[in-house]
């Protein structure tokens, strides 16, 4: 896997924000992931490992698209995933978090924190599976991989 680079996201933006369409522990996530991100993350194009870059995530034609720009907003790469190796992962995520907002609403503690603990497991899968299709194109840290891999979740109706 790639090693942590300088770099840094200096931004996120999702381009095709579902707001509306996600349940509140869905954008609760999605928040928590992008504040997250600001405060930090290691995240850098392997050809430019040094730079500072704002990420627009968005799903285009089906496909999962990092469009990764200067401090200015010009694009300096677009990557172009394919979304099949993450949809059994988000449906799953997708079910958690559904099981986990009705654990919570029933006050069911100790189902709440088996629930807890999939989810990081189910995050980390993640985590690997986003380091691993960006290897070689972008440099990113294990904590930064699990953040994107919830927006990657959160931008799911549209895959």
């Amino acid at each position: 896997m790639a090693e942590p680079s300088a770099g840094r996201l200096i931004r996120v933006v999702l381009a095709d924000d579902p707001s509306g369409s996600l349940t509140p522990m869905q954008e609760a996530d999605r928040n928590q992931a992008i504040a997250d991100l600001a405060a930090d993350n290691n995240f850098a194009l392997t050809t430019h490992p040094e730079r500072q870059t704002i990420l627009h995530l968005s799903v285009q034609d089906g496909r999962l698209v990092f469009d990764i720009r200067t401090e200015t907003d010009e694009t300096l790469q677009t990557l172009v995933l394919a979304p099949g190796p993450f949809r059994s992962m988000i449906r799953d995520y997708q079910m958690l978090l559904d099981s986990y907002a009705a654990a919570v609403a029933e006050g069911r503690e100790a189902r709440i924190q088996a629930i807890d603990m999939g989810r990081r497991g189910l995050h980390n899968e993640g985590a690997e599976l986003v380091m691993a299709r960006l290897d070689g194109k972008v440099l990113l840290d294990f904590d930064t991989a699990r953040r994107i891999f919830t927006l990657v979740c959160a931008l799911h109706r549209r895959m």
